[in-house]
């Protein structure tokens, strides 16, 4: 099935019923995710593991340094320290969830 897009033009995409999904629209050429493949198939794990918590540590760190600028108002060192703060919120996290993590089954 071919159809036009928003300007009027013929476009080679097709619509692909999947079971337990939306229909998806699937390009000339590709092909639709199967509903057996998995992303740990292909590397991906769900985690950046430890240079994913050294890289937030680090924006954190250089976050806090930009309010020890030539600003002069106050509620940007505001909208800087709430970030700050949840990136480490998100670091305290990661760090009690992957303490726990055996005892969640």
């Amino acid at each position: 099935m071919s159809g036009t897009d928003h300007l009027g033009q013929q476009t080679s995409a097709t619509v692909v019923a999947q079971s337990h999904r939306e229909e998806a629209i699937v390009r000339a050429g590709s092909e639709p995710v199967h509903g057996d493949e998995r992303p740990e198939d292909w590397g991906w794990h769900g985690e950046t593991g430890k240079k994913g918590r050294i890289g937030t540590f680090l924006a954190a760190l250089i976050l806090f340094a930009f309010q020890f600028g030539n600003h002069e108002g106050r509620i940007e060192n505001i909208w800087i320290n709430t970030m700050v703060a949840g990136l480490l919120l998100i670091l305290v996290w990661d760090w009690r969830r992957r303490k726990n993590a055996w005892r969640s089954e």
